[in-house]
């Protein structure tokens, strides 16, 4: 019996002893928190104003006319050229597709 008193004391001190560090951490904690601000660093005026641009005279976007004119550059051409121009000795620009990636034709209802 004398033993398990021994023991709960001193578990009793352990406990009231971590209890007493974590108290005095936490108000040591809460001081540093609410001391004077520390100073702050300010960075300095710059020593010459910076000229203001002038305003860059902008002209009108030209107006829209109905039925206006076209661009002039031709229109791409397809990759695959329709039949009578591959009889007429076009080739086309791509290769064929691979056997795997051709489809059988859609059938109509």
């Amino acid at each position: 019996m004398a033993a398990d008193r021994t023991r709960l004391r001193m578990d009793i001190l352990i406990a009231s002893t971590l209890v007493a560090a974590g108290v005095a951490i936490a108000v040591l904690s809460l001081h540093a928190i609410n001391a004077a601000p520390q100073e702050m660093a300010q960075a300095t005026q710059p020593l010459q104003t910076t000229p203001t641009p002038e305003p860059q005279k902008t002209t009108a976007p030209a107006e829209s006319k109905p039925g206006g004119e076209r661009p002039t550059t031709p229109a791409p051409q397809p990759a695959r050229p329709d039949d009578e121009a591959q009889k007429a000795g076009a080739k086309p620009v791509l290769p064929p597709a691979p056997a795997e990636k051709t489809a059988p034709p859609i059938e109509k209802k």
